[in-house]
């Protein structure tokens, strides 16, 4: 498939107006929905938005190529969209960016589409077509110098391809691996870059490709064996047991494309670590570009692997209150025995995993999957020993160092025992130390903090509490899912299980109210947004309804300076309500399915608290945003 079959003239803008990131990807985003190639407008967005948060797709020289693989787009396509005086887009060299493609593929996209994709992000590394496009005249021109440049690719691919045959006894000194989150555009550039540097410097290089359409030119283990050094350019997860002893540069996907020279000299001088393996099988290279690291990245691959139990379990727990509120009491008169089912499944169970799975899976971020086994049984020991989740996250944390230091100082043992590391010495060794510390060091004071902060939070006066309420409501508009967000979800959540559910109301009031207000700000005001706006905007009040905060995202992204502050004013006014009103929530999650679990105040005040901060977003979000020119 040629690369003018997914790009043509109706999803071509040769002048941008915008001159700022989020103003050119609207302008493209826009283009390719007038032109039918989507089937949602605003997911299309957030997907091209979530693949910008992992790192910006300004690759310098003056290009940029935004991209994602969605089931929001309807037909594979591309759109081009030109700035002759540039647009600031966070490139990778700060020069703002001259020529735009926005790559969209379908989310069932075949092995032709993503091939042809991937070629054109190839292409732009040639400096002269890069002018060439940057002068064109009309949009039939640019197709032409794209089928013309196009042709000469895959030319000289089929050289490289006979030239490999003749040679396919030879191994490549050096071998590289590239990949990206996406696997469209920056795996496949990474590649190139490489390819053609070490040309110039007179190197054999082999590069295997971990794109979306699976690993192409695969390294063998005899080529492994025989290289002089390997080189990791990927910001996603590749196969690197397979390099335990071997000379291994591990570096971010953007240091391939950008600083192909500097890596292939540091491989050919012999700078490149000896890589150790950790026996887990597959590894994260750390080559992460995007910024997640440390305890951030930690926490939320705990948070992420614990929500499923806190949903489906606080979902259950709240639907067994629809039978009375104490029905699952076999001593109380309204006991229900489906009710006290419902209540063992989600709060005995599910609510009794949660925060070992948290700890299993913060340890197992931090070192693997030997950190696992000492996390889980941290956490479950923080549960059953009163340190709750505090004490289950300095468990999850604990393990992975623990783990980290024992493979430390178990370096050194003989080859031979590698075998037994992973089956014995880890799991016994760090389930001990980690017991231990846990059970004479931690849980003790931690189960005597909690404690503390249970009879300080009851013990607030109605003032202090409505301004706990206003910052944590808030908290959750801030970045809606975010670490702001996901810190005030934490907090509830350790609330809950210290037995104070005051918090988590306010927080679950706070998280509902973005997509809510929103929601109900598209049904007051059409004339202030596009008639794709106001179809998301109906969409909204189902996951507001579900507490999805994430359902404000694409508004928010789209005017941020106006719809952030609108909705952190709503929201942390239903957080301050909710306190005001004393309510308090005992599930987590659920939003309108669990509101008949409210404790401590009448339900129906929390959804007024709710409808409240709802008005508030959608009144502001009315006055500050300017009407949509016609």
């Amino acid at each position: 498939m040629k690369i003018t079959e997914l790009l043509k003239t109706d999803t071509m803008v040769l002048n941008l107006e915008s001159t700022t990131k989020d103003g050119v990807i609207d302008e493209l985003v826009q283009k390719l929905d007038t032109a039918g190639r989507l089937n949602d407008k605003a997911d299309f967005k957030e997907a091209i938005l979530a693949r910008e948060a992992q790192s910006s797709t300004g690759i310098g020289e003056g290009v940029a190529i935004p991209h994602a693989k969605t089931a929001a787009v309807k037909t594979p396509a591309i759109a081009f969209g030109r700035s002759k005086n540039g647009a600031e887009y966070e490139s990778l060299d700060g020069q703002p960016a001259h020529l735009v493609f926005m790559i969209a593929a379908s989310e069932g996209a075949n092995e032709d589409h993503l091939q042809t994709l991937s070629r054109l992000s190839t292409l732009l590394m040639d400096e002269s077509f890069r002018s060439d496009l940057i002068h064109a005249e009309s949009e039939d021109e640019i197709i032409t110098l794209i089928d013309k440049k196009e042709k000469e690719k895959l030319g000289e691919e089929e050289t490289e391809e006979s030239r490999a045959e003749e040679k396919d006894t030879d191994t490549p000194s050096i071998l590289a691996v590239t990949g990206c989150p996406t696997g469209i555009a920056h795996t496949y550039m990474a590649a190139d870059s490489l390819k053609d540097k070490a040309k110039e410097m007179g190197l054999s290089i082999k590069v295997e490709t971990n794109g979306s359409d699976g690993v192409k030119n695969r390294l063998s283990a005899e080529e492994i064996e025989k290289a002089d050094a390997i080189i990791v350019a990927s910001d996603t997860k590749v196969e690197m047991d397979r390099f335990d002893g071997r000379p291994v540069l591990v570096k971010g996907v953007t240091d391939g494309i950008r600083r192909p020279e500097e890596l292939l000299t540091q491989a050919k001088n012999g700078e490149a670590p000896i890589y150790k393996a950790s026996g887990g099988g597959q590894e994260e290279s750390s080559g992460d570009s995007s910024g997640r690291k440390g305890f951030y990245k930690h926490l939320m691959n705990g948070v992420s692997n614990m929500l499923p139990f806190v949903v489906g379990g606080g979902v259950l727990i709240a639907i067994s209150f629809f039978f009375g509120i104490n029905a699952a009491n076999p001593e109380d008169p309204s006991y229900h025995p489906f009710a006290e089912a419902l209540s063992v499944i989600g709060g005995e169970n599910a609510f009794g995993l949660m925060v070992a799975v948290l700890a299993g899976f913060i340890a197992m971020s931090i070192a693997d999957r030997p950190g696992f086994a000492p996390g889980m049984i941290g956490g479950l020991m923080a549960t059953t020993g009163g340190a709750g989740f505090l004490g289950g996250l300095i468990a999850g944390f604990l393990a992975g160092y623990v783990v980290i230091l024992l493979k430390k100082a178990l370096a050194g043992l003989p080859k031979v025992l590698d075998g037994i590391k992973t089956i014995l010495f880890y799991p016994v060794l760090s389930i001990f130390i980690v017991g231990m510390l846990m059970h004479f060091v931690i849980i003790e004071p931690i189960s005597i903090f909690n404690t503390f902060l249970e009879n300080w939070l009851d013990g607030m006066g109605t003032g202090n509490i409505v301004i706990l309420g206003l910052i944590l409501g808030g908290m959750m508009a801030v970045d809606m899912g975010g670490p702001i967000n996901k810190a005030a979800f934490t907090f509830g959540i350790a609330m809950i299980d210290a037995g104070n559910y005051a918090p988590h109301a306010a927080i679950m009031a706070g998280g509902m109210v973005p997509p809510l207000g929103i929601a109900l700000a598209t049904t007051l005001f059409k004339k202030k947004f596009t008639k794709e706006e106001r179809d998301a905007g109906f969409s909204s009040y189902f996951l507001g309804a579900f507490f999805i905060t994430e359902g404000a995202i694409p508004f928010a992204a789209a005017d941020p300076g106006r719809v952030i502050p609108s909705i952190i004013a709503g929201s942390a006014t239903a957080g301050a309500f909710a306190m005001l009103f004393g309510n308090g929530l005992p599930a987590p999650h659920g939003g309108i399915f669990v509101i008949p679990a409210i404790q401590g105040g009448s339900p129906w005040l929390y959804v007024l608290a709710i409808l409240i901060g709802t008005v508030v977003t959608a009144l502001l979000v009315g006055f500050l945003k300017r009407p949509i020119r016609s």
